[in-house]
C-alpha cells in the first residue's frame, strides 16, 4: 500500500536543502542490463494498481500489481496484451493478512507503521528475514513476474521500534536486490532518497511517492542518468502542478488516488 512520508525524512530533507555544500555530479551506471533481466527505459509509461480486480484495459507498457493478489493467469493476461508486470510486496512490515504471516517470528515485529494489520520488521536480522523474502521472491518469479517492487525500504528513517540505522537499511535493500537478481528479475528501489547515491548501481529502476510534494523530485536525477526508468506518483497535487517538472527530469508520473485502485491521470 501506500506509506505517508515520515516526519523524520521531512526533517532530514529540510536539512540536506539548508546545506550550501557543492553536490556531487552522479555517476552514470556503465553497467549494460543483464542480457536475461528487463530492465524498464527512462519515460516507461506505467499503470500502478493494488486494489481490485486488475484493469487490463489501461494502454500502458509496464503494470505494477500486488503479488499476493494476482495469480500466474493474471500475470500471462498482462503478457499476452504485451506488458510487462512488476510484482508488488511488502518487505519492510510484517502484514497480518498475508498467506505467510504465521512465518515471521515475534522478535522481528516492531512497532505499528499506522497501516491497519502491519507492523515494522527488524531488517538487522537478516537471518531470519532474508529465507522469507526469498519465498516472496520465488512467488514473483514463479508466477512469471518480470520484475519486483519491495515497499517500505526506508525502515530506518521511521520509528520502528528498533535501533535501525543508515547501514542496516544497506545492507537489507543489497540483498533485497540480489534476491531478485538471483531469480532473473529486475527491481525497483522503492522512495528512500537518502541512499540513491548508493543503491543505484544495484537497482533496475526506482519507485517513487511524492516527490513533487515534497520538492525533491531532483534526488532521483541518478536513476534517470544511468538510464533507469523512475515510476513516480503523486496523491495531492494536481498534474499540472508537477507534469511539466516531471518531463524535464524524466520521471514516468501519474496522479493515482490513495486506494491504489484503477484510477490514474497520467502526464
Amino acid at each position: 500500500m501506500t506509506r505517508s512520508r515520515p516526519l523524520c525524512l521531512l526533517f532530514l530533507i529540510a536539512l540536506l536543502a539548508a546545506c550550501s555544500a557543492p553536490v556531487p555530479e552522479p555517476v552514470p551506471d556503465p553497467r549494460p542490463p543483464h542480457p536475461g533481466r528487463w530492465r524498464p527505459a527512462v519515460g516507461t509509461a506505467w499503470q500502478w494498481q493494488l486494489e481490485g480486480r486488475v484493469d487490463h484495459r489501461v494502454d500502458v507498457p509496464v503494470y505494477d500489481i500486488d503479488g499476493f493478489e494476482n495469480d500466474a493467469a493474471a500475470v500471462r493476461r498482462l503478457h499476452r496484451d504485451g506488458r510487462k508486470v512488476i510484482c508488488y510486496i511488502n518487505a519492510g512490515a510484517w502484514e497480518s493478512f498475508r498467506p505467510d504471516r504465521r512465518d515471521f517470528p515475534a522478535a522481528v515485529l516492531g512497532r505499528g507503521n499506522g497501516w491497519a494489520g502491519e507492523r515494522w520488521l527488524d531488517i538487522r536480522r537478516l537471518d531470519v528475514l532474508r529465507p522469507l523474502m526469498a519465498k516472496r521472491f520465488d512467488m514473483c518469479r514463479e508466477k512469471g513476474f518480470d520484475a519486483v517492487e519491495p515497499d517500505l525500504m526506508d525502515g530506518y528513517l521511521n520509528d520502528t521500534g528498533f535501533p535501525l540505522t543508515a547501514d542496516h537499511q544497506l545492507a537489507y535493500n543489497r540483498m533485497l536486490a540480489g534476491l531478485a537478481h538471483a531469480r532473473g528479475m529486475s527491481v525497483g528501489l522503492k522512495n528512500d532518497l537518502p541512499h540513491i547515491p548508493e543503491l543505484v548501481a544495484d537497482f533496475d529502476f526506482a519507485v517513487n511517492e511524492e516527490c513533487a510534494q515534497y520538492d525533491d523530485c531532483a534526488a532521483l536525477t541518478p536513476f534517470v542518468r544511468a538510464g533507469k526508468a523512475v515510476l513516480h506518483v503523486e496523491y495531492a497535487v494536481p498534474v499540472g502542478d508537477f507534469c511539466e517538472r516531471s518531463r524535464e527530469l524524466g520521471l514516468s508520473s501519474m496522479r493515482k488516488k490513495l486506494d491504489l485502485g484503477a484510477w490514474r491521470q497520467p502526464c
